[in-house]
């Protein structure tokens, strides 16, 4: 209460001297509002002593990710909390969940084992902590894997298919004595796997990277499973390494040269990436413009939109490079192969200038390699060797 009164008392002052001295009163409402800022912080902080009587000690720094946060608790304890509201409270493994926890908060003990990994991005993360001893089952097939040790530890039967997010092997997961499950946001559209899930006892963390506006915010997502892992000092190396390779970029001037990214889908349409999603980012961190930039797009959920060819033909014939992505339909080794797509990008400047280049299929699975592949980019708007046909992450169609 006592808080609150000197909330409005400040703002109170503050109004009666607006009407003498504004500049001397702006400065004072600006001291009065970080002051109120800082308070808020201290309450907040205050109502997180108060989670089951446990002592808040401090929070994650992230630098990037705004999709996740991470609060300590002393005794060793850990709250994690994902973007919507769900928590998850990771216990030590000599220790026991709190009495009076929140019933929505789900435990997770360690150590974690036997985890279903369904969400692909967080893979290449385990891969790199070196935590996929850690992983018991997924969601996805050998076949599917484009990080060679998730694919050698499928085949060599070190992780076993348990089932995509849609069908899991229930009865598979239980034997193993899994300990969490790391879903992708598309289990939001099967939500009662969810559910029977957690009704058998295990937590279901959904992994939001792909809401990340920052390329780097999906890769600093390795500071959550360094937490999972007890890994937080490896997981922090890791992520600041790509933060300098990221800075290397940011400081170059801008190059002022356009760039489409896209694929054709089966309906014929161009598949682009909205102005506000990372990879158009990433285009932007190289020095470059994407083509489609456009602010006034709406701000959905939803990363792509398609576009009929002659609306693409219009928006994107003048762009000065081209950037197939070969996620969905597979890799191109051609130009002709392109063109025989739609016949329309023929006519194309960057199709005439031979620059025409196509993503790697393991691009969007290596998530601890957006640092590289915004290196890639610059590379591509800047160097002038002819003979530069082959990126990390992308090649170039003769």
């Amino acid at each position: 209460m006592k808080k609150k009164f000197y909330k409005m008392l400040c703002v109170l002052t503050a109004a009666v001297f607006c009407m003498t001295a504004p500049a001397v009163v702006q400065a004072a409402q600006n001291e009065k509002q970080t002051e109120a800022a800082q308070e808020e912080e201290i309450e907040d902080r205050e109502i997180a002593q108060e989670l089951a009587g446990m002592k808040y000690d401090h929070s994650l720094e992230l630098q990037y990710a705004d999709q996740f946060a991470v609060d300590y608790y002393e005794g060793g304890y850990a709250l994690i909390t994902i973007a919507g509201g769900e928590r998850f409270l990771l216990v030590p493994e000599d220790k026991e969940a709190p009495e009076g926890l929140d019933a929505d908060i789900s435990v997770i003990q360690k150590p974690v084992q036997n985890i279903y990994l369904v969400a692909t991005s967080a893979m290449d993360l385990f891969c790199a902590l070196d935590g996929l001893d850690s992983i018991s089952l997924s969601g996805t097939n050998a076949d599917g894997w484009y990080i060679d040790k998730a694919k050698k530890a499928m085949e060599d039967g070190d992780i076993a298919f348990a089932g995509k997010y849609s069908a899991p092997d229930y009865e598979l997961i239980l034997s193993k004595n899994c300990d969490l499950a790391i879903e992708s946001t598309m289990i939001y559209h099967q939500p009662e796997v969810q559910e029977k899930l957690e009704k058998f006892g295990i937590p279901v963390l959904v992994e939001h990277s792909s809401y990340e506006s920052h390329p780097l915010g999906r890769t600093e997502w390795i500071k959550l499973y360094g937490v999972l892992l007890g890994k937080e000092d490896q997981a922090q190396k890791l992520f600041q390494e790509q933060v300098d390779k990221l800075k290397s970029v940011e400081d170059s001037e801008n190059t002022g040269k356009t760039v489409a990214f896209f694929y054709i889908n089966s309906m014929g349409a161009a598949n682009v990436r909205k102005s506000n999603d990372y990879v158009s980012k990433m285009i932007e961190l190289a020095g470059g413009e994407y083509i489609f930039h456009d602010p006034a797009e709406d701000d959905n959920a939803l990363s792509t939109m398609n576009m009929q060819m002659e609306e693409f033909y219009a928006k994107a014939k003048d762009a000065d490079y081209i950037i197939y992505n070969s996620t969905i339909d597979g890799e191109l080794d051609s130009i002709d192969e392109l063109l025989a797509k739609s016949s329309l990008l023929a006519d194309f400047k960057a199709v005439k200038d031979g620059n025409v280049w196509c993503t790697g299929q393991n691009l969007f699975q290596e998530t601890m390699g957006l640092a590289t592949m915004i290196e890639d980019i610059h590379t591509m708007l800047t160097s002038d060797d002819p003979k530069l046909d082959s990126l990390t992450y992308m090649k170039k169609l003769k």
